[in-house]
């Protein structure tokens, strides 16, 4: 991967100003965040430094140890806003009325917010595994709350659908594990601009695995 960043913090005014701590703190944090996004999404983790992020984020070194503990510590809240950021957008499908529509529509959203942030994505889904134990449990938070938001779907889909049997407990650590590694193939392969191509596809299984194949055939019928 290049090494080459186009993103450059914006430096706050030099000199003195008036600007409250908290200001400068935030403006400081977001500015590194964003740098070591940009850093690992182009150059991968192992050959992103410090000294890089504080560079591409236009901050000193001790501004990003006030901060932060080491480089694995940032990005780990990289990865915690990410994944923040996309939950806060699927759940705004909770007031849905149908459920079968809003697997759909979240389907939709899930691929398209990759898709649509191909930094993040690299960042995010290719590297966050090799950084090490403390990444494997932000990755473990991160997937408790979507197995937890399609354990919801499921039991929305008996309220509906009464006639439906018990969940599977596998279905949602199924769906979970599945669509992120799917997901990540394709960005490992650079098809992360087709990410929305699969939208029907995982949407048919979601519907599978959370009801039955009657429903996940009906609703893709609706659909087509």
């Amino acid at each position: 991967m290049s090494s080459k960043v186009k993103w450059r913090g914006e430096p706050l005014p030099r000199g003195r100003h008036k600007l409250p701590a908290a200001t400068v703190r935030d403006s400081q944090r977001a500015r590194i965040v964003r740098a070591m996004l940009e850093c690992v999404g182009r150059d991968g983790y192992e050959a992103t430094t410090v000294p890089q992020v504080v560079a591409t984020a236009r901050v000193s070194r001790n501004a990003f140890y006030e901060l932060f503990a080491d480089k694995a510590d940032c990005f780990i809240a990289v990865c915690d806003q990410t994944g923040e950021e996309m939950l806060a957008e699927l759940l705004e499908l909770a007031a849905e009325p149908d459920w079968v529509r809003a697997v759909q529509e979240g389907m939709r959203r899930y691929l398209r917010w990759w898709q649509d942030r191909p930094t993040i994505s690299s960042a995010y889904l290719l590297y966050l595994p090799t950084v090490g134990e403390r990444a494997l449990r932000q990755r473990e938070r991160q997937y408790a709350a979507f197995r937890a938001m399609f354990a919801d779907l499921a039991r929305r889909a008996r309220v509906e659908q009464p006639e439906l049997g018990p969940l599977s407990e596998l279905a949602p650590r199924v769906l979970v594990l599945a669509i992120t590694e799917l997901v990540a193939e394709e960005v490992r392969a650079g098809r992360t601009a087709r990410l929305t191509e699969l939208t029907d596809q995982l949407a048919f299984l979601a519907i599978k695995l959370l009801a039955d194949e009657q429903t996940a055939a009906r609703a893709q019928g609706q659909a087509a």
